[in-house]
């Protein structure tokens, strides 16, 4: 079928990156944006933008009405749904259809086949694809929360629970007990309810030490099928992938043959149109088992672009076109062929060092362009690193939708090569602003269990649970200390500006920063170019050479060094250091903080919406007891009672969305 002009139904990076190679094969585009997003950088990529609704994705990004009216208006003629959202609904592909619009994506039926995760397995055991243990309920009754009891101690612990239309780690619950069960039960069910608006559930056996291991696939409309290898995603926290890689380092090239076999066999057994990720757990002796079928394009696409040169956006807009693979791929799957490694992280907007809880706010720094650059060989024609973004510098991450703000993608000619590729472009390109996971991305690449292929998708959640390394707060050097301080003491020059010097009479002066916890005091003296800065009886010379796009060139104690640092509204200092940013405030200007330590009220630990409330005015609670449950970016923060008491009052309702640190309940605790 015949398109010209394509709405993106979604939203960042990966809108972003579909209408880029979208209006590189001549279509014109169509971006679509909720109130959150009307700065978003996708909005103003597209040729044309249009409002959809209210920040929550119920009234915008998934409000089918209002897709179809923004490509009426347009007059758009296809649908690309990017991933998430509404990419794996199957009455929303049948909307488009019924509207007239092409979607790029699988026909209804086969999203529908494989969305129904226990459906989906019966059908892979059919066409004799290998799958784990587990329960697939065959009615209603098989629902009820005493018959999954019931399943799950015949199955055993470990176990899965897991949404029938899940996807994405959303709705799905790791238990180890029978007495976790019953919690793992309701929030699962209700994930599922508020993600996909299906609350049904399985149960998996756990395959313990388990690698994540998927295979690309692409059909095309004439009942041609091939796979594109594949990729390990067994680096996960809290189901939630954090890199990927291609190809494998634990799969052979019979492996390979064998995944992609049963892919293949997967996709046409449903009929299937398009690209399609066929999932897959394997255990410590390489026995793989299906797990899913994502029937959309997946966030870890590129690695498989880089190893395989082709461009999977633009597959789908041929297929969806009508052509065969076979007017690109003659020989079929023999002309699928492999080159180098590629490894992709996953950019969030979140704190490693505080389980992983979502963050927003202003992005100060943010350019990309830094590290695509400085992987430029001369002469070698394209970057061996390759950023997808939804940010800009100046705009915000709001709490409404999921923590990945970017992936940064490297293509080495090995897997060693393209590790420190990765680490590099991660110190080329931080992120400044907000907390996220940059650091923990870089020391992660470099940990010994990653560099010798030992990830399980149980192990970052291990090392959160035992403290180890790579999830501990980062502490900043000396020299960026040292750094912040003759920044600080400078006060806020502009590039190019020599008049930015404080005035004489605070040439020299008493200087303290405060950063995680640590506060610092010096003796600093300013003189032309340099600062010196004396504290315990040591001096540092640090001189400022020039600030370009908020690269400050500085020579401390005369080396000389490259730092991103950027001021923000309130004076305090933003460094970046390998991967991490460390705000420097000067105490005086510091702004004050919540009372943490009042176990009487109780704070929105982020910005999100509120998903459940457990209490009401004058209920007794004791202390730890859950009060309320706050959803941001995929997940549930729960908060406690900090002692025994009485609710005085609360001051949230389900569904309301709430402001970092806002009072959400307040109790009169009980004497001692």
């Amino acid at each position: 079928m015949k398109f010209s002009k394509l709405l993106i139904a979604n939203r960042g990076e990966i809108a972003c990156r579909v209408i880029r190679t979208a209006r590189a094969l001549g279509y014109r585009t169509v971006a679509v944006y909720s109130d959150a997003d009307a700065g978003a950088p996708h909005a103003a990529l597209a040729d044309e933008a249009v409002r959809i609704g209210a920040p929550p994705a119920a009234e915008s990004y998934l409000a089918i009405p209002a897709l179809l009216d923004a490509a009426r208006r347009t007059g758009a003629d296809a649908v690309h749904p990017g991933y998430g959202f509404l990419s794996e609904r199957a009455d929303f592909a049948a909307a488009c259809a019924d509207a007239g619009l092409v979607f790029i994506g699988p026909p209804p039926a086969a999203i529908e086949a494989m969305g129904d995760k226990a459906g989906a397995k019966r059908r892979m055991l059919a066409a004799g694809v290998p799958c784990a243990g587990g329960f697939l309920a065959d009615d209603p009754a098989g629902q009820a929360d005493e018959r999954l009891q019931a399943e799950a101690e015949r199955l055993g612990f470990p176990l899965l629970v897991k949404a029938v239309a899940g996807g994405g780690g959303r709705g799905m619950r790791l238990v180890r007990s029978a007495n976790e069960l019953p919690a793992a039960l309701a929030g699962a069910r209700r994930e599922a309810a508020s993600a996909f608006g299906d609350d049904r559930l399985m149960l998996e056996r756990l395959i313990e030490n388990g690698r994540h291991i998927e295979i690309q696939v692409f059909a095309d409309a004439h009942g041609h099928a091939v796979h594109l290898g594949e990729r390990d995603c067994s680096a996960q926290r809290r189901r939630q992938k954090v890199i990927e890689e291609a190809p494998s380092p634990v799969v052979s090239p019979a492996m390979r043959e064998r995944m992609g076999a049963d892919a293949v066999a997967a996709a046409l057994a449903v009929g299937y149109v398009g690209a399609g990720t066929v999932e897959f757990i394997v255990d410590a002796e390489l026995n793989h088992y299906f797990l899913e079928m994502n029937t959309r394009l997946q966030v870890e696409h590129p690695v498989t672009e880089c190893v395989t040169g082709f461009d999977l956006v633009e597959w789908q807009l041929r297929v969806a076109a009508g052509e065969p693979l076979a007017a690109w791929l003659p020989n079929g799957q023999a002309d699928v062929r492999f080159a180098g490694h590629a490894i992709e992280a996953r950019l969030y907007a979140e704190d490693p060092y505080d389980g992983f809880a979502p963050q927003a706010g202003r992005v100060l720094h943010w350019r990309p362009c830094v590290a695509v650059e400085a992987g430029r060989v001369p002469g070698a024609g394209a970057s061996s690193v390759r950023i997808d973004d939804g940010i800009a510098e100046g705009g915000t991450v709001s709490p409404w939708y999921d923590a990945m703000v970017a992936k940064l993608i490297v293509h080495g000619r090995d897997r060693a090569d393209a590790i420190r590729r990765l680490q590099a472009a991660i110190d080329d390109a931080p992120l400044l602003g907000m907390a996220n996971n940059g650091r923990f991305l870089r020391e992660l690449l470099g940990h010994d269990d990653f560099v010798a292929a030992r990830m399980t998708t149980t192990r970052l959640d291990e090392w959160a649970r035992d403290g180890h390394a790579p999830m501990q707060r980062p502490v900043p050097e000396e020299a960026t200390w040292l750094a912040a301080a003759a920044l600080a003491a400078r006060g806020d020059l502009r590039a190019g500006e020599a008049a930015g010097l404080r005035p004489a009479a605070l040439a020299t002066q008493t200087l303290a920063l405060h950063c995680q916890g640590q506060t610092r005091h010096w003796r600093a003296r300013l003189d032309g170019d340099a600062v010196q800065l004396e504290a315990a009886g040591a001096t540092h010379t640090v001189r400022v050479r020039g600030e370009q796009g908020h690269a400050w060139r500085l020579d401390i104690d005369g080396v000389a060094r490259r730092v991103v640092a950027r001021r923000d509204a309130a004076g305090a200092w933003h460094l970046a250091e390998h991967g991490a940013g460390f705000i420097f405030s000067e105490p005086s200007a510091r702004p004050d903080t919540l009372d943490g330590a009042d176990p009487g009220r109780a704070h929105a630990p982020v910005a999100g919406i509120i998903a459940q409330v457990l209490v009401q005015p004058g209920d007794r609670v004791s202390e730890g007891q859950p009060l309320l449950c706050v959803e941001a970016m995929k997940m549930e923060m729960w908060l406690h009672a900090g002692a025994a008491g009485t609710v005085r009052a609360v001051h949230a309702r389900e569904r309301d969305a709430v402001a970092a640190g806002a009072l959400v309940v307040e109790l009169e605790i009980e004497a001692a």
